[in-house]
């Protein structure tokens, strides 16, 4: 039995079509080992992961704001514990004198009575003796 034409012409017409999907299927695969695809698909999924964990980080900070706002002062501290050491002390010693200029532009009249009354007041002597 001879093919009918008909059978022969359809073959060809899915012959042509299976070559052209794996043409097309060879292309996206050749194309996807390209080294710019790949370099592309590896930053695509570093992105995704660096998104997932930014999101799993803003959901715990949420949830636990003040142990991990104190975490990070406690480190920023520890950081910065050498200039701490050095700077503090006078930093104390001008925000006392700050504070003391401050309560006595405050209450003038009661530093002048104050100085009033230190004026007034006889000295003592240390060496004095019992009588």
């Amino acid at each position: 039995m001879r093919p009918s034409r008909a059978r022969l012409i359809n073959a060809v017409r899915r012959s042509m079509i299976q070559r052209a999907e794996l043409r097309r299927k060879l292309h996206v695969a050749g194309d996807a080992l390209k080294p710019k695809s790949l370099l592309d698909r590896g930053k695509y999924r570093v992105g995704e992961k660096v998104d997932d964990a930014a999101h799993v980080v803003r959901e715990q900070f949420r949830d636990n704001r003040l142990p991990i706002a104190l975490a990070a002062a406690a480190g920023l501290a520890w950081l910065f514990r050498e200039p701490i050491k050095e700077h503090v002390p006078r930093l104390g010693r001008k925000l006392r004198d700050l504070a003391d200029g401050a309560i006595a532009h405050l209450h003038p009249a009661h530093a002048e009575d104050e100085a009033a009354d230190d004026a007034e007041t006889p000295m003592e002597e240390d060496d004095e003796a019992p009588r």
